[in-house]
């Protein structure tokens, strides 16, 4: 049986005996026991969800918490009660590639999902009041869709980026998609003129006219959409603020994977074969950085390390009804849950037999829904009677990661691996034309898209996108 960790169950005492004796308001006693390590370290599996036929890409819980909606490489969207592990219904998305990201959207009693692909749509879902599901296009990018932002407190904003350098902006009161910006390179960066293939998109909850986004570069940037015309051809991209760990300001071998806010601001950044680190909001850039002794003043930004970002473009997450825990996929397949105020690992949990991708905490309570290169869902909670010790081989696991990155760092692509990926590339753009093919709702601009597709070449994580049979887990 698992040793209990006394100084957890200690907190956890603590807590309980200062609500007993008044010490604490009854509205703020659950959320500090919902925090607490003694309750963190009982998390463990509360239930699979099965229903997709391919890889679960995506998963979140509605305002409530009550209901899970799930996107998966068989292009299909599964909304479930996950407390009695009951599917309610789900229906075909309208895309035609992989389904990268569900969402609801805010304020709409669950009726309204947003929806991105590999086929580079950004489709809008509405459930009617006979129980049928409509689908319509709100927009579409040269490249494929990673991911959505919701504006918070507004059942009409949406913002979507892509690997086409694009940020669009939707209001679902209209019928057009807008074109806000397209990412570049910062000047005096190297290759200034080319647009950054875009991962992630979030929006401050602390104020909504501030929006990150990140891709295949080091710098996360932030926009102030007052600062924005709802038309591409008249903004320049200047964004109000840039984020990068000091020593990665000259690197051109990490990119960002993800982004996450804190309700306080803090900007959490994801790297692909790199770390986590958290930002403050006094610690921008601010104007495009360069290097040198400028940069020593810079204050250090909380790091998170141990997992591994490689092949997939993973999530990171905050954790806690204060954003107390940091939370992360690997390719090892752990989840992996830091104190968010050190770094602490505290937990380190399988949640898939081969890569663990996106992790999406419950709302009110210390429950989290994960998913990855398996076909189910995992929904976690705090069920285990005895304190989970870190598990024995978690120095070898961490041990095997961090190899695992610096070996990628030295690898070096002969011109035989690069005629193997680009013939790879053929491969898929055929057999994507090839589904494609019968369609009879093909758009005009169809052919440039397609074009697109072939040439859209990205970093190692996507190049071995498939888009062959959906049920085949795909690494994207």
């Amino acid at each position: 049986m698992p040793k209990h960790d006394k100084a957890s169950c200690d907190d956890g005492f603590l807590q309980i005996l200062n609500r007993q004796l008044g010490f604490h308001h009854p509205r703020i006693f659950p959320r500090r026991i919902a925090a607490s390590e003694a309750l963190v370290k009982r998390i463990d599996l509360y239930t699979k969800l099965v229903g997709h036929e391919g890889c679960v890409n995506t998963v979140e819980f509605n305002s409530t918490g009550e209901i899970l909606v799930s996107g998966s490489d068989d292009r299909k969207i599964m909304l479930w009660d996950w407390a009695t592990k009951r599917l309610r219904f789900s229906y075909s998305s309208g895309h035609f590639d992989n389904v990268f990201q569900a969402k609801f959207v805010p304020f709409s009693d669950d009726h309204r999902i947003v929806t991105s692909a590999a086929d580079g749509k950004v489709r809008l879902g509405e459930v009617l009041e006979s129980g049928n599901v409509e689908t319509k296009k709100l927009g579409k990018h040269q490249g494929r869709v990673h991911n959505l932002a919701a504006e918070p407190g507004s059942p009409y904003i949406l913002y979507s980026c892509g690997e086409d350098g694009l940020v669009q902006h939707y209001d679902l009161r209209s019928n057009s998609a807008t074109k806000l910006l397209y990412c570049s390179s910062l000047k005096g960066v190297i290759d200034s003129s080319r647009n950054i293939r875009l991962n992630a998109i979030v929006i401050d909850p602390r104020n909504p006219n501030y929006f990150a986004v990140g891709g295949s570069d080091v710098f996360a940037r932030v926009y102030d959409i007052r600062k924005l015309q709802l038309d591409a051809s008249n903004n320049t991209d200047k964004p109000v603020d840039t984020f990068c760990p000091r020593h990665l300001i000259d690197s051109r071998d990490v990119h960002i994977t993800a982004l996450a806010y804190s309700n306080t601001s803090e900007l959490l950044v994801s790297y692909n074969d790199e770390l986590i680190y958290l930002f403050q909001k006094s610690m921008g850039l601010v104007s495009p950085p360069v290097s040198g002794g400028s940069l020593q003043n810079l204050d250090e930004v909380q790091v998170y390390s141990g997992h591994r970002n490689s092949q997939t473009v993973k999530g990171v997450n905050f954790f806690g009804p204060n954003d107390d825990y940091v939370i992360s996929g690997s390719d090892c397949g752990h989840i992996f849950m830091w104190k968010k105020k050190g770094g602490k690992l505290v937990r380190l949990m399988l949640g898939d037999k081969h890569i663990l991708n996106q992790l999406e905490p419950h709302p009110q309570i210390p429950v989290l829904a994960t998913c990855g290169l398996e076909k189910t869902i995992k929904v976690w909670g705090p069920t285990s009677k005895d304190v989970i010790p870190l598990p024995k081989d978690v120095e070898e696991i961490m041990e095997n990661n961090r190899r695992g990155r610096e070996d990628n760092s030295r690898i070096t692509l002969t011109p035989d691996v690069i005629m193997h990926v680009l013939r790879l590339h053929r491969r898929q753009a055929l057999a994507y034309m090839e589904r494609r093919g019968n369609r009879d709702d093909v758009d005009g601009d169809e052919e440039d898209e397609l074009g697109s597709y072939m040439l859209g070449y990205s970093d190692g994580d996507s190049s071995s996108e498939a888009t062959g049979n959906s049920t085949d887990c795909n690494i994207s």
